[in-house]
């Protein structure tokens, strides 16, 4: 079983039951690993030859006093958060103990969910604070650790080499992350990279979550004994058990109902959940990964989807570029999908490729190279292929396809309408900057043969 944090958490109390109790509490919400002990005089010891990820520190002890070891770790060790403990409610020692460096202070008896809640937030600090060292070398040395994680991942986009230097920094994090992006980008590829740079010693499991009710969910997530629900003739394991030590994709999570995201939560702050039908508490060893095409921020702010598991799911979130964004992208991803990458029209492709959106992405491109491809092993022209697949559909104001309502939508901002030559000269610039300086591509995307755009750009270039 992997301990959680990676660091331990050091209790330090001269009354042994009060050790015991506070361990046992930690270790029941899943922070496994727990060092303690009641005699002041062995802390800078174990300070000195063990990492620690956060001390909780009773103040009236024998040999050496709390306030002594606060000092003490405060100047040796100002990296470890310290939750001092005690068994006096004063106002003065507390801003005595803040003012010299505690992270947190609380008074004994204080009600399990404070102490854990502190405690998380001690541990999320100290992630925190390593991400940031982590990220900051990053910037300074660019190449990647495992390079042979992305290489499924076809790209030379900044954009995307900084989400893989992103994905190195927290493959080894056990917290939750989240992916956005459009259709088709690759967000699943990015969810393995993460699996496999993290070195996990179980499978990635992906589940796509979009329609299913909140049974279903539990079902799918928890299993379930035999007997648990009609039809449940049989006990089945859920994907988390399958996860067991390794990853679990919920894909679409955007889709998920209130009901399911309520137990979603309680899994990621408790770590724990019940197979459906039983009530035996078992632990959760799986990653969660969740990831998502519809714009979340929206969805929280209509109230689809609960604030509290967005800022759970987005301890670290990826935004994967579209397409069009990577646009130096393209040369690479057609080669990969083309059979044969020595075709004499690949030159010819790109700038046609390149004047369309792909609202489908890397999805898009692959299958509509992989398609034009076979058709052009019957003989037909690969390019005249490609260019009737794309002519519906390119995203241009003023294509054969668009309807009255956009061309209006078009023209709405505008206090005074363009002449016609001016509208025509703006067409003619866009185009060609659409298809990188490409007459014959530009052409064709404004429906003219190429002399006539050849003249319309001299007969400008001729008035300017």
């Amino acid at each position: 079983m992997k301990l959680y944090p990676s660091n331990p958490v050091l209790i330090i109390d001269d009354e042994v039951h009060i050790l015991e109790g506070q361990k046992s509490v930690l270790m029941s919400e899943g922070i496994s690993n727990v060092i303690c002990t009641s005699d002041s005089r062995s802390v800078k010891e174990i300070l000195a030859n063990q990492s620690i990820e956060a001390v909780l520190l009773d103040l009236i002890m024998p040999f050496i006093s709390g306030q002594e070891i606060l000092k003490h770790i405060v100047e040796h060790y100002p990296q470890i958060p310290v939750i001092v403990i005690t068994g006096t409610n004063d106002i003065s020692e507390a801003v005595t103990c803040m003012k010299t460096g505690a992270f947190d202070y609380m008074v004994k008896a204080v009600e399990k969910s404070r102490l854990i809640s502190g405690v998380k937030r001690a541990i999320e600090y100290r992630q925190l604070q390593r991400e940031n060292r982590k990220l900051r070398r990053c910037f300074h040395k660019s190449q990647l650790k495992k390079p042979e994680v992305f290489s499924e991942i076809i790209t030379k986009n900044v954009k995307m080499q900084h989400l893989f230097s992103y994905i190195e920094l927290i493959a080894e994090s056990v917290e939750p992350v989240l992916i956005t992006g459009e259709t088709g980008v690759g967000k699943e590829l990015l969810a393995r990279a993460i699996h496999s740079a993290g070195n996990y010693s179980g499978d990635f499991v992906a589940v796509n979550v979009a329609g299913l009710d909140d049974l279903a969910f539990s079902d799918t997530l928890f299993g379930h004994k035999k007997g648990a629900f009609t039809g449940a003739s049989e006990s089945r394991h859920g994907l988390l058990q399958k996860a067991e030590g390794g990853t679990i994709l919920l894909d679409e999570i955007g889709d998920l109902s209130r009901e399911s995201q309520v137990k979603l939560l309680r899994l990621i702050d408790r770590n724990d959940y019940y197979t459906l039908g039983s009530d035996i508490l078992r632990k959760s060893e799986a990653r969660i990964i969740a990831v998502t095409n519809r714009n979340i921020g929206e969805l929280v702010e209509n109230g689809a989807f609960r604030r509290d598991l967005f800022y759970r799911l987005d301890t670290h979130s990826l935004s994967v570029p579209p397409l069009r964004e990577r646009l130096e992208d393209l040369p690479l991803l057609v080669n990969h999908f083309l059979e044969d990458n020595n075709r004499s029209d690949i030159d010819g492709l790109l700038p046609l490729l390149q004047a369309y959106s792909f609202p489908g992405n890397v999805r898009e491109l692959r299958s509509l190279i992989i398609d034009s491809e076979r058709r052009s092993s019957q003989g037909e022209d690969l390019l005249e292929i490609i260019r009737t697949k794309l002519d519906s559909s390119l995203n241009l104001p003023f294509n054969a396809g668009t309807d009255n309502e956009n061309i209006s939508l078009v023209f709405s901002g505008l206090h005074l309408l363009p002449t016609i030559k001016e509208a025509g000269e703006a067409l003619v610039l866009e185009a060609l900057r659409r298809t990188h300086g490409n007459q014959s591509s530009a052409a064709g995307l404004l429906g003219i043969s190429k002399q006539a755009l050849n003249k319309r750009i001299t007969n400008s270039h001729n008035r300017s």
